[in-house]
């Protein structure tokens, strides 16, 4: 606060985020905002979100206009009380605009490494640092660690953290083996020893997430704690229109409509995120690893995991997270669990949680964590 003047700005959602468009204002200049309330739609070159206020008051001023792309801390408004005249409130926009700086954010965001294991090549993304105990996060089918871009960093303080792309994913080999949950699972135990990491919390997302059981059941030695996110492996169900309509479309039109099917919001589907899918699907070896996968796991138009019965019997901390409108996997999988697994599920939200409720889903992995 300076003054009395409060102000908002462009915020950094991910390590690789430089500068957002302000798709539309939900408020207008005058109205009194509590912090936490949804304000304005953002956009960047991955994917749209709501952004909530950090700050109570009565909006003063909007600055940022609908449809300008502005850096990452840039003045998006300005919240102040009548105590605080124009003209003041003037200078403090003239003051900020000739004296902002744009964060240098390198050559486009952060650099990705590669380690070989007994499983092959696997790529991943290393944030923070610190004794925690280190944290890994596992995506789900047809995903890479850009589904991380929102929490990871949050989720690094005092830790080292590492969002790796499965094989068949991203940048890592597209040798999948057999395709199953025991061969990535496989290949997360080898990413561990080659990296020497010798226990960690696991976030795992969707397929991820039945990854992330699989290795509670089979190494918990290796886990402290999993959040499992919407995970596989917790009913039979799977929407397979949106498995077979992922790994089938090439072109961005026809691709865009199951995309969608991930998201409450279809909106929140950018043209980058489905230009970034076709273009890994069209890497050599995706396209035979991700039907290799999907025929293994989810043999029949069914999941093959099944973990509900097991999981009682699990030794390592689980908590479970769901949206509430979730196209993929129905959040009817995260019922009847043991008492001793927390659930948090989200209205309004699909089977991207970690995207959709970012900042809930930061708080809800760092409570359980410490």
């Amino acid at each position: 606060m300076s003054g009395g003047i409060e102000r908002i700005v462009m915020p950094k959602w991910g390590l690789a985020m430089q500068e957002g468009m302000l798709a539309a204002w939900s408020v207008k200049e005058g109205d009194t905002i509590a912090k936490g309330q949804e304000i304005c739609d953002i956009e960047t070159s991955k994917i749209a979100n709501v952004f909530e206020s950090p700050v109570s008051g009565k909006l003063r001023r909007l600055v940022t206009g609908e449809g300008e792309t502005v850096p990452v801390g840039f003045l998006l408004a300005v919240v102040a009380d009548d105590s605080v005249s124009d003209a003041d409130i003037n200078t403090y926009i003239d003051d900020f605009k000739a004296n902002f700086v744009v964060e240098d954010a390198g050559d486009g965001g952060p650099a990705t490494s590669i380690v070989e294991t007994d499983a092959g090549r696997i790529r991943y993304l290393a944030a923070g640092d610190g004794d925690g105990t280190p944290l890994i996060f596992v995506h789900g089918f047809g995903g890479d660690y850009m589904n991380w871009m929102l929490i990871q960093s949050d989720l690094s303080d005092g830790r080292k953290s590492y969002a790796i792309d499965l094989p068949g994913h991203g940048g890592s080999t597209k040798d999948v083996g057999h395709g199953n949950i025991g061969s990535l699972t496989s290949a997360v135990f080898a990413f561990m020893q080659a990296m020497n990491i010798d226990k960690a919390h696991f976030v795992g997302h969707s397929l991820g997430g039945g990854v992330c059981l699989d290795m509670a059941r089979n190494h918990p030695e290796k886990i402290e704690s999993a959040t499992l996110i919407a995970p596989a492996g917790l009913g039979p169900e799977i929407n397979m229109d949106y498995i077979d309509g992922f790994i089938r479309e090439k072109r961005s039109r026809k691709l865009r409509p199951y995309l969608e099917m991930l998201v409450n919001d279809p909106s929140l589907i950018s043209g980058e995120m489905v230009e970034e899918v076709i273009r890994f699907k069209r890497l050599d070896g995706a396209e035979a690893a991700l039907n290799t996968v999907a025929g293994a796991c989810f043999q029949g138009g069914h999941q093959t995991l099944e973990m509900t019965e097991r999981v009682q019997r699990m030794t390592p901390s689980l908590q479970v997270i769901w949206g509430r409108n979730d196209r993929i996997l129905p959040v009817s999988h995260s019922e009847g669990l043991p008492d001793t697994i927390p659930v948090t599920r989200f209205d309004d939200t699909g089977h991207l949680p970690q995207m959709e409720r970012a900042a809930e889903v930061i708080e809800t992995i760092k409570s359980f964590i410490s």
